[in-house]
């Protein structure tokens, strides 16, 4: 016991604290203090736009992105777009980096791979599953070590007789030893064949993540839940999710139009600490000849190479925690 006395002069009252006691306060201090000073988790989602690895592979259509296809998608232009991209995620993370990136578009492991390695060598590391996409288009997780542990990860598949798209990836994954957070990277189907035509695509994969979401807040109302990627869509809601609203015109322009492709959507544990934007900075961009103001900087404008970056723009989630 460690004897303590308040008052003044004679009027001293002894108290009593035991080494436990003192212990304890001094924890919870130090937990309150860390707690307030506890880095934002910095999470990006990126349309990448075709990355492909110039190879071919002989179960997928992907004949036009090797050395002897149509774009002529030589190694040289392969690590061109994998240093580009890098630059993109490295800009967006400053000095401390990008803790979480959800990508689209990716071909395979070895693409995503070699990003990890570009963007800080070791410091990376990412999930990634096949999918049955016709062209070999997937999505993956990239994360940074340091910061996040993944705990479980699978590919949700959208089991439909007459759709064959990309999977869900689902990441459970521990931030900072600490706070457990549910991460889903999706890449809806497109609207080719036009936005109606192609809705009941998007509907389907959209039903297969809200039952998988459904049942996680069932059992945990509190679970914090980040939901990323290109919905191909301005409006689809989550049943149960935030969607976070963004700056900027939006991430994609297609014949003049801008419109919000790309969407951040979060449980209620999350969205009052945490904010959302579109990163849209002069470099990553081009003048719109035909339309005026400015898009995107893709890699081919039809099939002129211009070494640019994606016809999306990525966008960016911090949680404060």
């Amino acid at each position: 016991m460690i004897p303590v006395c308040i008052g003044h002069n004679k009027h001293l009252i002894p108290i009593r604290f035991s080494l436990v006691s003192v212990s304890l306060v001094c924890f919870g201090l130090l937990y309150g203090i860390n707690s307030l000073f506890a880095k934002p988790l910095k999470v990006v989602s990126y349309n990448v736009e075709n990355l492909f690895y110039p190879e071919n592979d002989s179960i997928t259509d992907d004949d036009e992105w090797t050395p002897e296809g149509e774009k002529r998608w030589s190694f040289t232009r392969y690590y061109r777009k994998e240093e580009n991209i890098a630059r993109v995620l490295t800009n967006i993370g400053e000095w401390e980096g990008v803790d979480v990136v959800g990508l689209q578009e990716v071909e395979n492991a070895l693409c995503v791979k070699r990003l990890c390695y570009t963007l800080r060598r070791n410091e990376y590391d990412f999930v990634h599953y096949e999918s049955e996409d016709r062209r070999g288009i997937d999505v993956a997780f990239i994360y940074k070590k340091a910061r996040i542990d993944t705990l479980r990860t699978h590919a949700i598949r959208i089991k439909n007789s007459e759709l064959m798209t990309r999977d869900i990836l689902y990441v459970c994954a521990r931030v900072d030893k600490r706070d457990t957070i549910h991460f889903f990277v999706c890449h809806l189907p497109s609207q080719r064949g036009g936005k109606a035509e192609s809705e009941w695509k998007r509907e389907a994969a959209k039903e297969v993540l809200e039952g998988t979401i459904d049942s996680m807040l069932a059992l945990n109302k509190d679970a914090q839940i980040v939901v990323m990627g290109d919905m191909n869509s301005d409006d689809i809601q989550i049943n149960g999710l935030v969607d976070k609203r963004m700056n900027g015109e939006g991430t994609h322009k297609y014949q003049g139009r801008w419109s919000f492709l790309d969407h951040f959507y979060v449980s209620s544990s999350i969205d009052s600490l945490s904010n959302a934007h579109v990163y849209d900075a002069e470099w990553i961009m081009e003048t719109d000849e035909k339309y005026l103001g400015f898009k995107p900087k893709r890699t081919y404008n039809g099939f002129h190479y211009q070494n640019g970056y994606s016809d999306h723009l990525p966008i960016v989630l911090e949680c404060l925690r």
